[in-house]
């Protein structure tokens, strides 16, 4: 029985071509179980469900065709990469709370922990201690530095950190037009706010 006759091939009567045939074959093959090996380390490699991996290297059995799908949709980074960056990703953020980064909770104008007022929009950040002069947060009652009590904190001195949004609706705004302001100094003149 000739073997290559699964091929379409019956009558192969010169031995050269029989045996060119015949490394092809066994190149075919080598390749072939190369794919599944490749597949099956690179899905290792790639995925972390071991199911998943059995059943990329279950499609690589399909000659060639299995390997080109699994090319298609295996994902597109190898887990110790996706574990590297994860890690990167923690010390970064870690670095970054360790800084001693602040910003302004009015305008967020990068300022320092020492600053009383913010250099950009001029708002009053913190309150100076009457007894050691550092600043200090206008909501505490007592100086963290020298111990002194501070007065009670009013309302106007205990700030929101977060930035308040404006809002002016059509009735709020008619009203402040509608009201008469003050004549400048006797002459009768409106305000130039007003005139805008």
């Amino acid at each position: 029985m000739n073997t290559l006759a699964v091929f379409g091939i019956e009558n192969l009567e010169q031995e050269w071509a029989r045996t060119i045939l015949n490394v092809l074959l066994l190149v075919a093959a080598v390749l072939y179980l190369a794919l599944i090996f490749w597949t099956f380390a690179d899905a290792r490699r790639r995925i972390d469900d071991p199911l998943l991996v059995a059943c990329a290297t279950l499609a690589s059995f399909f000659p060639f065709i299995g390997t080109i799908v699994y090319l298609i949709v295996r994902p597109p980074e190898f887990l110790d990469d996706v574990r590297l960056r994860e890690l990167e990703m923690t010390a970064a953020e870690a670095r970054l709370a360790n800084l001693d980064y602040h910003l302004c909770p009015h305008c967020d104008y990068e300022v320092q922990a020492d600053y009383l007022r913010c250099p950009s929009c001029m708002r009053k950040l913190k309150e100076r201690c009457y007894s050691c002069s550092k600043p200090i947060d206008p909501a505490w009652r007592i100086c963290p530095f020298c111990e002194a009590e501070t007065s009670a904190p009013s309302p106007s001195a205990t700030t929101t950190r977060r930035r308040r949004r404006q809002t002016t609706d059509q009735s709020t705004v008619a009203a402040e037009i509608a009201q008469p302001e003050p004549a400048e100094a006797g002459t009768g003149e409106t305000s130039r706010r007003r005139r805008r």
